[in-house]
């Protein structure tokens, strides 16, 4: 599932240059003019490596439900749900310490004996199927999604493995970090390996066999930059074709053990991976994939055990994100409980802190906006005709979804959560029923009515293959929005949000679906080559900009910077329609809602991977492609902020 989310959670970068700078004038930087400030005293929690707008948000949500779940572990008299339940019961044992120590690394072993005990490749082959419904990393895998032709239909989709850093663009000589990171990732294994029983000795062997492996994926495997093309996934090549790729792997097998089905065809999301299938995959990588395979097992489920294991691969989590500590216990706790019942809690967010006025008002704002996105669509200068039409039938099918949804998924009736058990064992029967209920929607039809974020994240995302809008509740609060706040600043926030993700539907990716979801090309070509050029313009305008001691990937961000200058420019259209419009107090509030500062080391991890610009260059940036910028502000061409007319990018 490819999803265009407004900002990237997990990947946030900071200030970067901007880190130090002072208050400046709005002439000469608008993102200090209105954060400067802030930006001086501002302090990264100890436990997170950045803070800032969404930051912010994500603190109050996670303040609120922290306290909810405290009092619910300690009162289940509270609770008036059996889902919410089962999820204060995760929370409750995962912050259970004492508990979890009696069980030390006992859980685990018998997942890692798993692995230790296929003694060939033939057995590795024929233990595929298994070890992938059991969550074993693999070195080639299957996941059920929506056919990108035709959305209506799920399909088998072949991935290959992932890196242990976070992209590419980290194994480069040249790259300092990537080699440090590399060197700890090695030290916290090999102690993690003999923490469940290995001698020192051979613990470093196994973890020198792994990385070797992992060296070999790199020339292989996709990059951020390629990843962002995301169309570039769809690859479709008949079974009957693909099962005769490996000359190791009973690759059939593989899928139809898991789907109890012969596809007709499978979808290939890396090309040139599967190209290199025998290279990787063979007698004399065996010994490496196993060693591979249990270094990234237990890694990833470590912090499962007891909180000498979270302590210890912690260690290497803060090396990635420059955060000085971990999350304290409950904290960890909180986040394990509400992730895994993400939807769960996000419904009891909504429907808490999520009123009914302010639902109805962001609805009639999305109406507007895609209102005066139609406007814009027909009064379009370089657009013919027939594709404005077509475009206009997309938007007007765009599905829109506000605060939480009404109904919650199945699934999550089947977990129950055992708190004599460790927690470990717990996750294990957890994982398994979402894979299993990924494999089983082979079988069915898709269904557009999914959310795919809770209610209580702060975020919003388009999904090209639904062609849905999704606005969870808890984005919908000061600064992006507030019954408080002016009608430009809502524009300035939430609707230059709304906007962001409705231009999703016509940036370079979106582009190529249609009003169902559908890849197929709805442009004459003339119009698409008129587009191509504008998105050129948009990867040259950000390309090279300096940024935290780095410099600003245009292709990786492109996507993002069309749906943010698209989304700038309708808000501002929409705007201007109210009563009290203030151009100044939207490009401030525009400004404000992009205020962050992070480490180091995650402004480094947002330049390599996060396919959204840094967001100081996207206040600025975007600001100076409005014309109206320059007239709010006085700006000429003696000051900071000038961007000569003919550099100006504007599409939508």
């Amino acid at each position: 599932m490819v999803v265009n989310v407004l900002f990237t959670s997990k990947i946030i970068g900071g200030a970067g240059d901007m880190v130090n700078a002072k208050p400046t004038d709005y002439k000469e930087n608008l993102y200090l003019a209105v954060n400067g400030a802030w930006q001086e005293k501002a302090e990264i929690p100890s436990d997170k490596p950045r803070t800032g707008g969404f930051m912010d948000l994500d603190e109050g949500v996670e303040k609120a439900l922290m306290k909810e779940f405290h009092e619910f572990a300690n009162d289940e008299g509270k609770i008036n749900d059996d889902l919410m339940l089962q999820a204060v019961k995760l929370y409750r044992l995962a912050n259970n310490v004492e508990h979890l120590n009696k069980f030390h690394h006992q859980p685990i072993l018998k997942d890692i004996q798993k692995i230790n005990d296929i003694t060939s490749l033939q057995e590795f082959s024929d233990k595929l199927a298994e070890l992938s419904k059991a969550g074993f990393p693999l070195p080639i895998d299957i996941s059920i999604d929506a056919d990108m032709k035709d959305t209506s239909k799920n399909v088998v989709y072949i991935g290959g493995a992932g890196l242990i850093l976070p992209d590419k663009t980290y194994y480069a000589e040249s790259n300092k970090s990537g080699e440090q990171l590399l060197k700890k990732f090695a030290e916290v294994s090999t102690r993690l390996l003999s923490m469940i029983g290995y001698n020192l000795d051979d613990a470093k062997k196994i973890v020198a066999k792994a990385l070797k492996f992992d060296k070999l994926l790199v020339p292989i495997v996709k990059g951020s930059e390629e990843w962002a093309d995301y169309t570039k996934m769809y690859n479709p090549m008949p079974f009957s074709e693909y099962i005769t790729k490996s000359d190791a792997l009973d690759l059939k097998s593989q899928v139809t053990e898991q789907i109890n089905d012969i596809p007709d065809k499978v979808i290939i999301t890396e090309p040139r991976y599967l190209d290199n299938l025998n290279k990787i995959i063979n007698e004399d990588t065996f010994e490496d994939i196993k060693a591979w395979m249990m270094v990234n097992f237990l890694t990833g489920n470590a912090s499962s055990l007891d909180e000498e294991f979270r302590q210890v691969i912690g260690e290497y989590n803060l090396a990635l994100s420059g955060a000085k500590e971990l999350q304290n216990r409950t904290k960890f706790a909180y986040h394990k409980a509400a992730g895994i019942f993400s939807q769960v809690v996000g419904v009891y967010y909504g429907k808490k802190y999520f009123g009914e006025d302010a639902k109805n008002d962001v609805r009639g704002m999305i109406k507007k906006m895609i209102s005066i996105y139609e406007q814009r669509i027909s009064a379009n200068t370089w657009l013919s005709e027939d594709t404005k039409k077509k475009a206009i039938v997309k938007l007007d099918k765009i599905e829109v979804k506000v605060g939480y949804p009404d109904k919650i998924d199945d699934i999550y009736s089947k977990i129950k959560i055992n708190e004599n058990d460790s927690l470990y064992d717990n996750l294990r029967e957890i994982r398994k029923i979402f894979i299993q209920d990924s494999l089983d929607q082979y079988h069915k039809a898709v269904d557009r009515t999914k959310w795919l974020m809770p209610g209580h994240m702060v975020n919003a995302c388009y999904d090209p293959s639904r062609n849905d809008i999704t606005f969870p509740a808890a984005i919908l609060q000061a600064p992006f929005y507030s019954l408080e706040q002016t009608s430009s600043e809502n524009f300035g926030g939430i609707g230059a949000v709304i906007a962001h993700e409705i231009s999703h539907a016509f940036d370079n990716n979106g582009a190529q679906f249609d009003e169902f979801g559908n890849m197929n090309n709805w442009w004459t070509d003339e119009d698409y080559a008129k587009f191509k050029k504008l998105t050129q313009n948009m990867i040259d305008e950000f390309d090279g900009i300096p940024y935290a001691g780095g410099k600003v990937n245009g292709k990786l961000v492109v996507s993002e910077n069309v749906a943010d200058v698209g989304g700038l420019r309708c808000a501002l259209e929409a705007a201007k329609t109210e009563d009290d419009y203030d151009v100044k107090k939207f490009f401030i509030n525009w400004a404000r809602v992009w205020r962050l500062k992070a480490t180091q080391e995650f402004n480094e991890l947002l330049l390599s991977t996060d396919v959204h610009a840094p967001g100081p260059l996207r206040a600025n940036v975007q600001a100076q492609n409005m014309d109206e910028f320059y007239d709010a502000f006085g700006i000429t061409k003696n000051d900071g902020m000038w961007l000569d007319e003919d550099k100006r990018v504007n599409i939508w």
